[in-house]
Parts: C-alpha cells; structure tokens; sequence
C-alpha cells in the first residue's frame, strides 16, 4: 500500500488507517495471525485482509472503518517523534514554494515526517525528495516508516547537521524547506544546493527573533521577494441559539432603579407597577410549533461562534524568498 498510489484492497503488510472519528484516526499494520484492540473490542488482522478500503469492520463490541492512508490522515495519526507541521501550514508549503510533479526538494530537519510524506505526494511521480536529520534514530525510523509506506523511492534520508556540515548538494533542488532552531546557519549552503535563479526557500520558525535573523541572512546572500506568514489554526465552535427580539417601547430604566435606593431594593419593581412579561423560548429546537410551551412573542435565530480549547495546530512563522542570482553575495 502506497500513500501515493490508490489500492482496492488491503494486503498483509499494508499499513491502514482504523477511523474513529473525523480527529480520532489509529494507524496499525496488518500482520496475520494478530490481533487490534480499540474502544469498540477487538478484531483480527486477518479479518481485514482482502477486504476493500473504506469497509466497516465488525469489533467485538461495535464497528469501525478501514482506510487506505493519505498524508493528512498520516498526520493526524502519526507517533510523534517531535513536533509536527499541521495541514493548514503544509498547503501554503506546498503552493508558495511552487511545487509540483517532477520538483526536487531538499527538506532539513525531517522530524516526525508530516510534511514529508505531504511533499512527496506533490512531487510523485517523477520528483524526489532529500531530506536531512541530524538525529540517528529519527533518521533511521523515518527510512523505514517510508518504506513501509511504499514511497522509499521518491525519498532519500540522510543522517546530517546542516547547521554545521552543509547539505552536501549543489545545483540540486528546485525548493529547499528548513525546519531548524537556527535556521540562517544553513542558507548559504541552501543557496549552493538550489540548481537555478528563481528558486524558491521556506523557513518554519516558531518565534519572531528567528525570523529575523533569517530574513536577514536572506537579504545579505541575494534572496528577493522575502516576506513572512504568520499561521494560526483556530477551529470555531457553531451553534444556534433563539433569542427574543429586544424592546425598544419598554422603559427599562423604571425597572433598573435610581442608583439611590439601597442595595436590597436596587434592582426591584414597585409592586403597584406592573411587570413586564417575558417572552419564552423554546429551549428544544426540534420542538414543533404546536408545542405548549410556545407562548406568543417572535424570536430571531442567532449563530454565535467560540473557539474549542483543543485542537491541533500551532502559532508559527513561514518565512519565503526567492533567489534572484546565483553568483550573488553581499558583504
């Protein structure tokens, strides 16, 4: 199984995606003769094999649906090694840096692997990428989860500091990303590595200080176009509420007292004055109009949004440029 290619059915070795839901996503490899346990009880893995993509596969306590892998559902549902560039960063990656089939890429650091399994769906099927982690096991586990994803031939890992060895390359790459805590100490070798004027550079920093040492590395070795990105996912909570229409007729000043009466009597209405009826609203809104507990009065249908405390993504700055010529260097 490919994350790049589409497949009918699943085949033993197959790494799958169990869905949950649309955010709880659990990826497993099919091996025979083991089992899988979820929320929903258990299943075989022999159960799957042979079964299409997107089948619902009966636990012994409820269901749960197969499918084949994909670089957003991979990022969801990856271990994490390091932190993780999320989708929403990864699209504006992927079009600011001009990618497409045929493009070859240098990325540095390689992490957990998100954006790469991301970029190389971009570049397949005649594009490669080179990407560098200077931490062994990183490296090591990253080479094996791109084979086992059947995209080890669109991918190179290498084991390498680039802040302080250089990528190594020259006249290589159509786009170089870098992912480092320092990330001006390999622009220059990133400018050896792009193949040609017009090539594209992009810089993920978390903070604004690294964004400025980076920009301004840029501008001294001959980058143009320099400008930053600042990306923050805030996912919006929706929902309807009933509300009564407001009053504009009703002196609510007679019913919010002088400022002069104390304080047991501030907020109360003469019991010789007659008090406003409020108008109610129906609390379920599947209720029918015949219901009992609808008493004349209109209400007006609100939406109202509220950020949800948890959700994935993170504050980041996307710094890109372009290199105006090769020869170029500012003293």
């Amino acid at each position: 199984m490919s994350f790049c290619k589409t497949n009918d059915t699943i085949k033993e070795g197959d790494t799958v995606i169990i869905y949950f839901s649309f955010n709880q996503l659990q990826p497993i490899k099919v091996k025979r003769g083991s089992n899988h346990h979820t929320k929903y009880g258990s299943f075989k893995h022999a159960d799957l094999i042979g079964k299409k993509y997107g089948s619902r596969i009966q636990c012994t306590q409820g269901t749960v649906i197969v499918l084949q892998g994909s670089p957003e559902m991979w990022t969801i549902s990856l271990p994490h090694r390091t932190q993780i560039i999320y989708t929403p960063n990864i699209s504006v990656i992927t079009m600011q840096l001009d990618l497409k089939p045929g493009s070859i890429v240098i990325e540095s650091g390689t992490g957990s692997a998100s954006l790469s399994h991301a970029l190389i769906r971009t570049i397949f099927p005649t594009g490669h990428l080179h990407t560098f982690e200077f931490h062994l096991q990183r490296s090591e586990t990253a080479r094996k989860e791109f084979k086992e994803h059947d995209v080890s031939d669109y991918v190179t890992v290498y084991h390498r500091d680039v802040c302080s060895d250089g990528f190594g390359k020259e006249d290589l790459a159509d786009a170089v990303f870098l992912d480092l805590p320092s990330p001006w100490k390999a622009i220059e070798s990133a400018k050896t590595a792009i193949k040609r004027e017009g090539g594209r550079i992009c810089s993920f920093s978390p903070c604004i200080e690294q964004v400025q040492k980076t920009s301004l590395e840029l501008a001294r070795l001959g980058f143009v176009n320099i400008f930053t990105v600042e990306s923050l996912r805030r996912v919006l909570s929706i929902k309807k509420y009933d509300l009564p229409d407001f009053d504009f007729n009703m002196d609510w000043l007679k019913y919010k007292g002088n400022g002069q009466e104390n304080e047991n009597q501030n907020d109360q209405i003469d019991k010789n004055e007659e008090k406003p009826v409020p108008k109610k609203i129906k609390k379920n809104f599947n209720e029918s109009d015949d219901s009992d507990d609808e008493v004349d009065g209109s209400t007006d249908a609100t939406y109202t949004a509220k950020p949800i405390n948890i959700q994935p993504g993170h504050t980041g700055f996307l710094t890109f440029a372009t290199l105006l010529h090769k020869d170029f260097h500012k003293v």
